[in-house]
């Protein structure tokens, strides 16, 4: 498969463009230093227990969680409210894979089956498209629509680490990213060694960032020797970093990485000790039983994508009910925006849960409650960063979403997981807090120019049309 791929991957030699990031909109009205109090919602922590306070209140100091109170306990003085009533309160949701640049190829290439869009379609593009400023306009774009629909933490992996990064930071969201070690020629490294030195440079760089969390990846072992991929592993545990590769998307994959390693995929993957906790394991459909208790015993996460797998025509569900049965972490991921098409990780959740009761054939299975637990902790434990994010508890991150549920189609309210799963969309998204800060207020976003980002990426489209014309 490495061969096909090849001819369609020319190495591209890109000048370092100078991206401006776009000019802020109006700044959050959140006083610095003043604490911040979300009052009278149901608050669903998402903690262990599964609390929720119907009328409770979440307070906020700093980019910290610093209590949450019950409807009848007293007030603090002092603090800027933001009235929650008619509200749902919940952890920031997290996806757990994407390739958020891809957003300028949304709708490029449609109904085709994965390999094929892939080698005749993406690469081909991303070979002649991306860019540094590609990256940024197609990153901000992604994390805009994210932000809106309340995701608060994406995971990501793509080229130009750089502009994916300052894309994130202006747009106000936290992001797993880092560089991309692949085995052929990329648009931002020639070499997977190149990569690999880029990537213990980005580790450092971003070591204590507020809401950059460095990760290293590697995109798979169909285009990717097991030596570099043992390589981006070692990178990642020298820095106690995220790992994140796609496996077992396609059911060629084990029969490649036999001939080409003597193992299938998840059994090369831990003769090199890669199935740890903070490994993040993209689709994993195709498992073996013996693969579900490999990853068990190592901890490794699953990231589960459901949409994007049925669109690409992929006739299997990962085996999600087995995996967590099994005890492994698995959290939910759109994929990126080209195979998708959408972000929203509420979308995501509803396909989720259908696809599992459809496949085998139990209405039962992966109910509601368990399915909003892999958008939030699930997806936490899947990045190991359940102790900062994923729920609503005292110290951990302030990432906080409110969804408005005075709205027809989440009219009336009976069971708070099922209006999550299966009623609500992105669109119901009202208030988006990353870190402490307000990043969306009523349906706005306070940290850039919508319409000036729409703009830009609009402004892609005909080179995109160009290029899709010349290669078919």
């Amino acid at each position: 498969m490495l061969r096909r791929l090849l001819p369609l991957l020319p190495v591209f030699v890109a000048g370092l463009l100078k991206v401006h990031p776009v000019a802020a909109a109006p700044a959050s009205p959140a006083a610095p230093g003043r604490p911040l109090l979300i009052d009278g919602g149901m608050v669903v922590t998402m903690d262990a227990e599964g609390t929720i306070l119907d009328g409770g209140a979440v307070l906020i100091e700093g980019d910290r969680i610093a209590a949450l109170l019950k409807p009848d306990a007293p007030r603090p003085a002092e603090v800027q409210v933001i009235d929650a009533t008619g509200h749902v309160v919940i952890p920031g949701l997290v996806n757990t894979h994407g390739h958020a640049a891809m957003s300028l190829l949304r709708g490029m290439a449609d109904d085709l089956p994965l390999m094929t869009w892939l080698n005749d379609h993406i690469f081909p593009a991303e070979a002649a498209l991306v860019a540094p400023d590609f990256v940024y306009w197609g990153t901000l774009l992604s994390s805009v629509e994210m932000l809106k629909s309340g995701t608060t933490t994406f995971t990501d992996m793509y080229y130009f680490r750089d502009q994916m990064a300052r894309a994130t930071i202006d747009a106000g969201i936290r992001v797993v990213t880092g560089p991309v070690v692949v085995g052929f020629p990329t648009p931002d490294f020639p070499t997977p060694e190149a990569a690999l030195k880029d990537a213990a440079v980005f580790m450092e760089q971003y070591r204590d960032h507020p809401t950059l969390v460095p990760s290293v990846s590697a995109h798979a072992l169909y285009t990717t020797p097991l030596s570099a991929v043992e390589a981006a592993f070692r990178v990642a545990e020298a820095h106690d970093a995220v790992f994140q590769i796609h496996i077992l998307e396609d059911p060629s994959e084990d029969a490649t990485a036999r001939q080409a390693t003597g193992m299938g995929v998840v059994e090369a993957l831990d003769s090199i000790g890669a199935l740890r906790p903070g490994t993040v394991l993209a689709h994993s459909i195709y498992l073996s039983d013996e693969d579900v208790e490999r990853i068990a015993a190592g901890g490794a996460g699953i990231a589960h994508n459901p949409q994007s797998n049925m669109k690409l025509g992929i006739p299997k569900a990962a085996p999600v009910t087995a995996a967590l049965a099994a005890g492994i972490p698995v959290g939910l991921g759109t994929d990126g925006p080209a195979s998708n098409n959408d972000l929203d990780l509420f979308d995501e959740m509803d396909a989720a849960a259908k696809i599992q009761k459809f496949q085998l054939g139990d209405p039962a299975a992966l109910p509601a409650e368990t399915v909003f637990r892999m958008a939030t902790m699930g997806g936490a434990r899947v990045l190991n960063l359940h102790d900062q994010i994923g729920s609503l508890e005292p110290g951990k991150r302030a990432d906080v979403v409110l969804v408005d549920m005075q709205r027809p189609g989440l009219t009336p309210l009976y069971h708070v997981y099922s209006h999550l799963v299966y009623a609500a969309r992105g669109s119901d998204v009202a208030t988006v807090i990353v870190n402490g800060r307000i990043v969306v207020q009523d349906r706005r976003i306070l940290t850039v120019d919508e319409a000036a980002v729409m703009e830009r990426a609009h402004g892609f489209a005909d080179r995109v049309r160009e290029v899709m014309s010349e290669l078919h």
